[in-house]
């Protein structure tokens, strides 16, 4: 009783689902196009961006935040090095600074008590009559006998106190200075990731003592990827930027489509080439792999190219070919491809003549044969 059922109901279910197959082809007739002769230009896949993290000051490799590969943020730190010596410069600067500090509290301590109680009122020696004696009349006298002049030398003890208040300001800045010139260092003793990205090339290891200058890491943003190629300058008039070339990629099958993001405005005096930078879209490539890119030579003439559209060709193992279409009977004919017209349409140099009848998106396992008239 199942059986009577489920058998019908199969065979109904495989019907459409042929006919769902069927239904995804689609005739086309081969045309000849007229278009620019291209050039084939070798390139490498590149991050977005890339930098090299460099030791700021010798020495030694104390910590790696992780491998090659290893995702970080921005301002996430990468590397340190030993920083012993230059904490103990700091403990060092800050005790000087202390030390600075109490003499400045000691010579405006000794200021005011010059302002207030002048070392030249205190007494010379002596007790009670000869004290007063030499307050009142001995300071006198010496002034006016021009031996003495109490006034100037009241003002030169004021700016003495005053001048050891400036030594000691001084010294405190400097004091400070030198802190802030350790904390600098110490901060040079850490790499932190200047935006969010990878570690794509680590160059030491924890123990390596290194010297200033010396590279540590490769980082690298590959959220966006780019082609960079080498365009001879004949060639570079014919790109604009927001433009769309086609390009190929090792290990990708089919070509891409890439945008031109960045011109350079000088040649290189050596190659006589200029760097162009394509920006790949949602292809899941890695920095480094070998990509072509075709640019048009607008100083070569025009090549009458058929075209045809890419979902209509077949593979025999490596050979490639269409199935054409005459009357009522489809028959497989190998071609030969030519050129990527876009990442759509590639161009037949041979196996094709213009306004041949070829079948588009081919269903699977499709043999020569008879049209199907609902095709049709």
């Amino acid at each position: 009783m199942h059986k009577t059922v489920i058998a019908p109901l199969l065979a109904v279910l495989s019907l459409c689902w042929l006919n769902s197959i069927h239904a995804t082809e689609s005739f086309y007739t081969v045309r000849d196009v007229s278009i620019n002769t291209r050039v084939s230009l070798g390139g490498t896949v590149v991050p977005a961006r890339e930098v090299t993290l460099s030791a700021q000051q010798p020495g030694r490799i104390e910590w790696i935040a992780g491998e090659e590969g290893t995702y970080f943020n921005k301002n996430n730190t990468l590397l340190e090095l030993d920083t012993h010596k230059l904490q103990a410069k700091r403990r060092a600067a800050v005790a000087e600074l202390m030390n600075t500090e109490a003499t400045l509290r000691n010579a405006n301590v000794q200021y005011s008590r010059e302002l207030w109680s002048p070392s030249q009122r205190q007494a010379m020696g002596g007790m009670g009559l000869p004290n007063m004696f030499d307050q009142f009349f001995t300071r006198q006298m010496t002034d006016m006998m021009n031996q003495n002049n109490t006034v100037v030398d009241r003002q030169a003890d004021l700016y003495n106190y005053g001048s050891r208040i400036d030594q000691a300001r001084g010294a405190l800045v400097r004091a400070q200075s030198q802190i802030e010139q350790i904390d600098a260092l110490l901060r040079d003793t850490k790499s932190t990731a200047p935006f969010d990205g990878f570690i794509i090339n680590k160059l030491v290891e924890v123990g390596d003592t290194v010297q200033m200058g010396q590279p540590l890491l490769k980082f690298a943003d590959m959220s966006k990827l780019l082609i960079e190629v080498n365009v001879p300058a004949r060639l570079v008039m014919s790109l604009k930027l927001g433009m769309q070339v086609v390009a190929h990629i090792d290990v990708l099958q089919q070509p891409v489509t890439v945008e031109v993001v960045q011109i350079y405005p000088t040649a290189d005096p050596q190659r006589h080439t200029v760097k162009v930078k394509f920006q790949l879209n949602n292809v899941f490539v890695e920095p480094g792999q070998y990509a072509q890119v075709e640019i048009n030579d607008l100083n070569a003439p025009k090549q009458n190219l058929r075209m045809i559209p890419r979902g209509a060709l077949v593979w025999r193992g490596s050979l490639p070919g269409v199935y054409v279409v005459k009357g009522d009977k489809r028959s497989l004919r190998l071609v030969r491809i030519g050129h990527d017209i876009d990442a759509q349409y590639v161009s037949i140099l041979s196996g094709l003549k213009a306004n041949d009848i070829i079948v588009n998106n081919p269903s699977p396992g499709m043999s020569s044969g008879w049209v199907r008239t609902s095709t049709h």
